[in-house]
């Protein structure tokens, strides 16, 4: 589309926004939204942040918010996720947005890679601190680790030179913690390409997550009491696949004396 084209198009919702003093709120909320859409596409110069958290928010808040009462008002007294979800923080995989939760509906982590880190109560203390509310006060039933196609924080890890040289301060420290996924790939699927063993690697570091989970003692305790399910997945956004597996890991309760 060229920039005539934008230009009359911002131009006509500018009109019409001006014209129908009118509109309801989520149309006028809407037009607002398309209008610094297309500002933004025809020029990024003129990208205004602002802005764009603004009339996010209206919409929001017009469309959803005041159109669910009895959801918000149920959530305001308190929250009881069925759900606890790690996901990678890439912009393309909002598990929300994937998924369709609804809020109060998944408890999230969201990191680069995905990665579950095995139990350490001062390395990995943030996402300790998640899975210990979220498994002992929130009472979840379900964890579900999502990997993704196109994952830089994998790419990164199967990148990492094999005498353990660094680049930079965090990454390949923390996406190390999934280092036992690249070794089984690069070990047993040396005929693929590169790009073919990062999917492979995207899928087996989850299988590494769901492991790591179980050196948490509250989260072993409930899988064997069956109260919770441990569940991986991967989303490819290129295919628009999701596939959902859960692992046999042949746990048995802790006899009784």
């Amino acid at each position: 589309m060229g920039s005539k084209s934008y230009e009359e198009a911002i131009a006509a919702l500018s009109k019409l926004l001006s014209d129908k003093a009118d509109l309801g709120s989520v149309a006028a909320a809407k037009i607002k939204q398309l209008t610094a859409e297309l500002e933004a596409a025809a020029d990024p110069a003129k990208f205004d942040p602002l802005k764009r958290i603004e009339t996010g928010f209206v919409s929001f808040k017009t469309e959803k918010f005041e159109k669910n009462p009895d959801l918000y008002g149920a959530l305001a007294k308190g929250q009881s996720p069925k759900f606890l979800v790690f996901a990678c923080s890439d912009s393309r995989v909002c598990p929300s947005h994937i998924l369709d939760f609804q809020p109060g509906e998944a408890f999230m982590v969201r990191n680069i890679a995905n990665m579950v880190p095995p139990f350490d109560t001062t390395k990995y203390s943030g996402v300790g601190a998640a899975i210990e509310y979220a498994v002992m006060h929130l009472k979840v039933e379900n964890i579900v680790v999502i990997g993704h196609s196109c994952c830089g924080g994998i790419k990164g890890l199967m990148s990492i030179p094999e005498d353990g040289t660094t680049a930079s301060d965090f990454i390949e420290q923390w996406v190390s913690i999934c280092a036992p996924a690249k070794n089984k790939v690069k070990s047993e699927l040396t005929e693929l390409s590169f790009a073919d063993q990062c999917t492979n690697c995207e899928k087996e570091a989850v299988n590494v997550s769901l492991g790591n989970l179980l050196t948490y003692p509250y989260v072993r305790e409930a899988v064997v009491k069956k109260s919770i399910i441990l569940k991986g997945a991967h989303y490819d956004f290129v295919k628009g696949k999701f596939d959902l597996w859960d692992l046999d890991f042949k746990i048995t309760p802790t006899l009784a004396v």
